[in-house]
C-alpha cells in the first residue's frame, strides 16, 4: 500500500536553524529513511520551499494566482514522503521513525488512492 507522509513544522522555526543545526538534522533523517526502507520501501521524498515563495490558484474559470497558502495553522507543510509499505501499522511505525529523528515536526499519514510516477528527478541539495 502506498502512503504519503506529509510533514509540517513551525517555518519561522526551521528558518533559524544554523547550518550546522539543519545538517544534523538531515543526518538524522537520512538514519531514519534507512529505518523506513527496512520496513518497506520508500519512494520519493521532498523538502518544499518556503511558503512566502508559494502561489495558490483558486477561482473559477482561469481563476487567479495569489501569493502563497493561506492556512491557518501555526504548523505549515514543508514536505513529504512516498512509501510503500504493507498496512497502517508500518506506517505509523514508519512515522514514529521520522518522528524520533525531527521530535518538533507533526507528521499526517494518508493512504494514496492514486499515484501516477511520472518521470524520475535526480537529487538535489537543500538550498543554503
Amino acid at each position: 500500500m502506498l502512503y504519503a507522509i506529509l510533514a509540517y513544522h513551525v517555518e519561522a522555526e526551521v528558518n533559524s536553524w544554523s547550518a550546522e543545526e539543519d545538517a544534523a538534522l538531515m543526518a538524522n533523517l537520512r538514519k531514519a529513511h534507512e529505518r523506513i526502507n527496512q520496513l518497506g520501501k520508500l519512494g520519493p521524498a521532498a523538502r518544499l520551499g518556503d511558503t512566502t515563495k508559494a502561489r495558490t490558484l483558486r477561482g473559477a474559470g482561469d481563476g487567479m494566482m495569489l501569493d502563497g497558502p493561506f492556512a491557518e495553522t501555526k504548523e505549515q507543510l514543508l514536505g513529504f514522503y512516498v512509501a510503500d509499505l504493507p498496512d497502517e501499522d508500518a506506517a505509523a511505525d514508519a512515522v514514529r521513525h521520522l518522528r524520533r529523528a525531527n521530535p518538533s515536526a507533526v507528521y499526517e499519514v494518508r493512504p494514496i488512492r492514486l499515484f501516477i510516477p511520472g518521470q524520475g528527478f535526480p537529487e538535489t541539495a537543500a538550498e543554503t
